[in-house]
C-alpha cells in the first residue's frame, strides 16, 4: 500500500532537476513538466536524488 504524502508537503516540493511541481503516483513522485522524471518514496520519505547519484 503506497504512503500518501500530505498535500501541504506536495505543495512545497519541487523537482531538483527541472524545478517543476511534483505529484504523487503510488510510491513515486512525478515531475509535472516531465513525467519521465520520477523519484521513489521509501518508508514515507521522498528520495529526491537523481538516479545516477551515489550517496
Amino acid at each position: 500500500m503506497p504512503t500518501t504524502l500530505p498535500e501541504s508537503l506536495l505543495a512545497v516540493l519541487r523537482c531538483p532537476a527541472t524545478g517543476s511541481p511534483l505529484r504523487q503516483d503510488g510510491d513515486e513522485l512525478v515531475a509535472v513538466e516531465d513525467e519521465t522524471t520520477r523519484y521513489p518514496i521509501e518508508h514515507g520519505v521522498p528520495k529526491l536524488l537523481p538516479a545516477d547519484s551515489a550517496v
